[in-house]
């Protein structure tokens, strides 16, 4: 049986190597609590890009006595796929006890998201399809269909050629928010399209870090005068509910023409009802202070302002 110091020389030397080969996407999210992540993807293609982030926690006795703890995120994955996963990560784990297995669990993921990447050939057909429809009010109609479509959502299957000569709009990041090894941050750009919104998240997904996160919640409000309307939609990603009280602040504070997205790096502790608590306040810090809502001072300002104007008339 290892020794505890056994095992903790033998993790330093494997996450060592797993740097060395990944390079950035091999992430550290808690040194101390031994915690790491990484987003395996199928290649090159933008066209037909599909990514799992496999966050992994390893515990004292591994690997000598236990296997390590992980989570697969990837909003494209069902239930059965990630059944079929962990059944094939357990399986090897069975196969190699007492030894190191992350490198095999990395590549073994990789080669399933080859695979389905191969499978889900014909719903990118569709999607392309509906991106390239002439009528732009349909598109925007059908967003929220697509977005979802058999849990593929645009941000993993954009073609760099949509975007080609759209400039994407400034993007402001908040503070970030740790709670029991939970961590949270938001960000907030002003937008007034739907295809700007996937700008900014194609952008930020761009970012590794912001790519390994366990959940990517979004949330967008445009104001539409003409039609008296918000074109708004939201997406969970995972954290169920998490979306839609996004979206409830947005129209509590009236936020117009921004998309916020929060994202979220789970520490392996449960924080219950807290965690909608830290969406939304990270969320209202990063729109307070980027001006994407008024204050109490701002109202007392704008308020006043007319106030003094219609003294000065009726003097006049």
């Amino acid at each position: 049986m290892a020794s505890a110091e056994d095992n903790t020389a033998r993790q330093a030397d494997e996450v060592e190597a797993m740097s060395s080969i990944y390079g950035d996407e091999w992430c550290t999210l808690d040194e101390a609590a031994r915690s790491f992540c990484i987003s395996v993807g199928n290649g090159q293609d933008p066209s037909r890009r599909l990514s799992v982030s496999l966050q992994i926690t390893l515990p004292a006795d591994y690997p000598g006595q236990a296997p390590p703890s992980y989570q697969l995120n990837g909003p494209w994955l069902t239930r059965e796929d990630k059944r079929t996963v962990s059944a094939r990560l357990e399986e090897i784990y069975s196969q190699n006890l007492g030894e190191s297995v992350l490198f095999l669990w990395v590549e073994c993921i990789r080669e399933f998201v080859a695979d389905a990447s191969e499978r889900s050939q014909p719903v990118w057909n569709r999607y392309r399809a509906n991106q390239t429809e002439e009528d732009s009010d349909l598109v925007e109609e059908m967003l929220p269909t697509i977005l979802n479509e058999e849990n593929l959502r645009s941000r993993d299957l954009e073609a760099s050629d949509e975007f080609t000569g759209d400039e994407v709009p400034p993007i402001f990041h908040g503070e970030t928010i740790t709670d029991r090894r939970s961590t949270f941050q938001a960000h907030v750009a002003p937008v007034v399209t739907t295809k700007q919104v996937k700008l900014v998240l194609r952008k930020l997904l761009e970012n590794k870090k912001l790519a390994s996160a366990t959940h990517t919640i979004m949330a967008y409000r445009i104001d539409c005068p003409v039609k008296h309307a918000f074109l708004q939609d939201c997406d969970d990603d995972g954290e169920t509910a998490a979306g839609g009280r996004l979206l409830h602040l947005l129209q509590i504070l009236d936020v117009r023409d921004a998309v916020v997205v929060v994202s979220r790096w789970y520490g392996g502790v449960m924080l219950g009802p807290d965690r909608f608590k830290h969406i939304n306040n990270c969320a209202r810090g990063v729109l307070v202070d980027n001006g994407f809502v008024q204050t109490a001072g701002d109202v007392a300002k704008d308020t006043a302002k007319p106030k003094k104007h219609k003294a000065r008339k009726s003097k006049q």
